[in-house]
């Protein structure tokens, strides 16, 4: 049988090669193994897990909507209650129900890969299960042949969706204080039309709106490479803003009012700033470790903690969720805050950028600019390097690198290293370089920052060398 492995945020694989009707079917009988299995573990519930509702929700992939009927008949076959969503809604949707009914939740995406792809993701108590979940599901894969049932519940929660995020921004302020167009760009996915149910139509152009399930022939991951449409849509309204959302509407991309994108390294630091300046957010700031220095300068100048996390947002789901963070990001352009649920949301993080040139009466432009002039500039970019085998053991080669290092870089000493998820190597200065094994693919993946694009360029060209010789 081919394996099946959850990676940082779930399990995917190419369409009718590893991600088949037959693999599906398997990964909701172990889903199903996986509930049964925690309610005789938890005899003493007021409300058994297997009469809890279990949520199912799809994105625009190709099948996705059968993928996820597949999945409501296993689960009905094993006597569980499945509620598959009637219509395809963004990820944090199936999130939002699992924190309202406190149950599990599976959501039939495969985020921002190309169209060939698509994945499962499982969600709990509003954000992703943690990796204890996951191992447990991968544990009881192919203990049990899946059991087909032939009926399931259907239902649609796109109000109580849309309830939910006019409760945290209210659109009628931010509409208000709109005085330019605003640009979004669905690339095709889930989120498609929502944008339309928050702000007036005479606010709003969108483009690339159409359910495709090639996404016009680019992957649906809103970082520069693939927002073409979207700059040029920007300079030709004039508009304020470019808002880019992912296949399934959890991450965001930002184009300024000058057609120049903008990365999560400078996003972030951007919401960090307002939230705490403007809404008076106190408390600790996490952001994956293969985010920017902005950040931590933020939270060291204003008197907060801070703290870098291994890569996917789980980690950062976790720590608001417990309450020890109170604003969470990461370098996908995934984003959360106190008041919200422990759980990245494009559509919310869009209202709140719109909500920030409201408020505060600027474009992005001069919001940047602000934030550039008080804590610096960011220059950010990643490159993924094909290497001849996969690193099994993430911790031991970034040891074995270690020892490698010279005393400086570039003329620069090395201030710290961080062995959270392969190695960071910050400079004085506080540049950096980020070396990243993969870990399921023979794939290094390489991030630097600085305060030049040639400075940022010289350090990932010396981060290949590190590497070895590509395949």
């Amino acid at each position: 049988m081919d394996p099946i492995k959850f990676g940082t945020d779930g399990w995917r694989g190419v369409m009718a090669r590893e991600f088949t009707f037959q693999n599906v079917r398997r990964v909701a009988q172990a889903i199903s193994e996986y509930v049964k299995d925690d309610a005789m573990k938890t005899p003493g519930r007021k409300k058994s897990p297997l009469a809890q509702p279990i949520w199912i929700g799809f994105d625009r992939r190709f099948q996705s909507d059968a993928f996820a009927k597949e999945i409501a008949r296993v689960l009905q076959g094993n006597k569980l209650s499945p509620i598959l969503l009637m219509e395809s809604l963004p990820t944090p949707a199936i999130s939002l129900m699992t924190h309202k009914d406190s149950c599990l939740g599976i959501m039939v995406t495969a985020s921002h890969n190309p169209p060939l792809y698509n994945g499962i993701k499982i969600k709990q108590d509003g954000r992703a299960v943690p990796e204890t979940v996951t191992t447990a599901v991968e544990s009881f894969l192919d203990k049990t042949a899946p059991v087909r049932g032939s009926d399931y519940k259907e239902k649609s929660v796109k109000a109580v969706y849309l309830a939910y995020l006019k409760s945290k921004i209210n659109p009628a302020a931010v509409a208000k204080g709109l005085k330019r167009p605003v640009v979004i760009d669905y690339m095709h996915g889930a989120a498609a039309g929502l944008m339309e149910e928050l702000l007036p139509p005479a606010k709003l152009r969108t483009i690339r709106t159409n359910h495709d399930p090639l996404f016009g022939g680019t992957p649906p991951e809103p970082i520069e490479q693939f927002l073409a449409p979207l700059i040029a849509a920007v300079k030709a309204e004039k508009a304020l803003i470019g808002i880019a959302l992912d296949g399934d509407g959890d991450r965001v991309g930002l184009v300024d009012d000058k057609g120049q994108y903008y990365t999560p390294c400078q996003v972030f630091p951007m919401i960090i700033d307002y939230l705490i300046t403007k809404k008076g957010f106190k408390g600790k700031i996490v952001q994956s470790v293969s985010m920017g220095y902005l950040s931590g300068r933020i939270a060291r100048a204003l008197g907060f903690e801070f703290q870098e996390l291994p890569v996917g947002f789980k980690h950062v789901a976790g720590e608001l969720a417990a309450g020890t963070a109170v604003i969470g990001g990461e370098e996908s352009g995934g984003y959360a805050w106190k008041g919200c649920l422990p759980e990245r949301d494009g559509i919310l993080a869009a209202m709140l950028l719109l909500e920030m040139c409201a408020v505060l009466k600027k474009t992005p432009s001069q919001i940047w600019k602000d934030v550039e002039t008080k804590y610096g500039k960011s220059c950010f970019k990643r490159i993924d390097v094909r290497v001849h085998r996969a690193v099994a053991d993430k911790a031991v080669w970034a040891a074995k690198l270690v020892k490698k290092l010279p005393k400086k870089i570039l003329g620069t000493e090395i201030k710290e290293l961080i062995q959270v998820d392969g190695l960071k190597i910050i400079l004085q200065g506080d540049h950096w370089i980020l070396v990243r094994p993969s870990g399921t693919e023979p794939l290094m993946r390489l991030y630097a920052e600085s305060d030049s694009p040639a400075r940022t360029a010289e350090l990932l060209e010396l981060a290949k060398k590190w590497v070895g010789p590509a395949t």
